[in-house]
């Protein structure tokens, strides 16, 4: 069970199973590691990952890198939150878009902050192209 609301990406209870949903699509699952004000992660969302996710055309979850409140299981199955996800995984900049199998491992090189508005599209594109083929069965 995760929760969102219109304008946010879900926030998964458990990472492995929303790994295990995406991957039953074929698809990586894409975690995008927010922080709570950031204008350049709102552009992510909103411009990006929310139309595509409306679409169908990509799994993805949200955790905040400050969140040490709302539980989370880790892809080790143990709890945890976003604050020590972020922690985990080295992220310092807000957002960073992660692409994931159901273990966790990452399959394409993850996409950090925002950089040129005009070119995150197509950074994105070739992200998931990456994160799919890697996911694809041998």
């Amino acid at each position: 069970m995760s929760t969102r609301t219109d304008d946010q990406l879900p926030v998964p209870a458990s990472l492995p199973d929303a790994a295990r949903a995406a991957a039953a699509r074929g698809e990586p699952l894409v975690v995008m590691v927010t922080l709570k004000g950031c204008a350049f992660c709102d552009v992510v969302r909103r411009s990006h990952l929310l139309p595509m996710l409306r679409r169908g055309e990509v799994a993805a979850v949200q955790v905040d890198m400050l969140d040490r409140q709302t539980p989370i299981v880790g892809f080790d199955q143990r709890p945890t939150t976003g604050q020590a996800l972020a922690r985990q995984w080295r992220i310092g900049v807000a957002p960073t878009l992660l692409f994931v199998d159901a273990q966790g491992r990452e399959l394409a090189e993850r996409l950090e902050g925002m950089g040129l508005a005009d070119f995150y599209g197509p950074y994105l594109d070739e992200r998931l192209r990456q994160a799919r083929q890697r996911l694809a069965p041998r």
